[in-house]
C-alpha cells in the first residue's frame, strides 16, 4: 500500500492480539489485491442496549484506483457480533468480495470492444436477387449479396455508402455475411468511377 494502514479503536479498549489480526486480513487483501492505495479500520461499539448487549461494529474504508470502498457490517441484533473476531471476519469476507467486484468492473473496463471492420459499398448490381462489393480499409474487394444486408436496407444502398460488415470465407473467395448501413454519405468521384 501507498499509505500505511491505520486502525482505530474508538469507545473500545485498545487490543494487540485483535490489531494483529486485522493487519493479518489486512495484508490478505493486499496480496489479493496488490493495487490497493490505502486501508482504514476502525472498530467501535455498536449500541449499548442491555437486551442485546454491546455488539461491536468494524468499519473499512479501502482506497483503489479511481475508487473509494466503504465496508461496514451492520450488527442490528445479530448476537454473533457480540464477538469482536466474528464481526472482524464479516467485514473483512466482505471487503473481499467487494474488492473481487471491483476487479471485475476493472477488468470489463480493460477489454477492447470489438467493432465490426467498415468499408464502402463499390459496386452494386440490382439484378439476380441483388448483389455487390465492398472496398475494405485494406484496399481489398468483398462480395456480398442482398439478403446480407440487415434491417432489409439494401434498396437504400448507393455507391459509396459507408457500411459495416462481417467477412467469412466463401466458395469463390471472401465475402460479407452481414452488412450494415452505417451512412449513405457518396465518397466523391474516386468511389463513383470504381463502380
Amino acid at each position: 500500500m501507498q499509505v500505511p494502514l491505520q486502525i482505530t479503536f474508538k469507545e473500545v479498549d485498545h487490543s494487540d492480539t485483535l490489531e494483529a489480526r486485522i493487519r493479518e486480513r489486512v495484508e490478505r487483501l493486499e496480496q489479493f489485491f496488490p493495487r490497493m492505495i490505502s486501508c482504514r479500520v476502525v472498530v467501535s461499539k455498536a449500541n449499548r442496549h442491555h437486551h442485546t448487549g454491546n455488539l461491536f461494529n468494524i468499519h473499512v474504508d479501502l482506497r483503489v484506483p479511481g475508487e473509494e470502498i466503504s465496508i461496514s457490517r451492520d450488527p442490528g441484533l445479530n448476537k454473533a457480533h457480540k464477538d469482536v473476531y466474528v464481526c472482524m471476519r464479516d467485514v473483512f469476507d466482505a471487503a473481499r468480495r467487494a474488492l473481487e467486484d471491483y476487479a471485475r468492473r476493472q477488468r470489463r473496463e480493460i477489454k477492447t470492444i470489438a467493432h465490426p471492420p467498415r468499408g464502402h459499398v463499390i459496386r452494386l448490381v440490382r439484378d439476380d436477387g441483388g448483389f455487390g462489393f465492398i472496398q475494405t480499409e485494406d484496399g481489398r474487394e468483398i462480395y456480398f449479396n442482398s439478403k446480407s444486408v440487415l434491417h432489409g436496407q439494401y434498396e437504400r444502398l448507393t455507391v459509396g455508402t459507408e457500411v459495416r460488415y462481417c467477412e467469412e470465407a466463401g466458395e469463390e473467395g471472401p465475402q460479407a455475411s452481414t452488412v450494415e448501413l452505417v451512412s449513405s454519405h457518396r465518397l466523391g468521384k474516386l468511389k463513383a468511377a470504381q463502380g
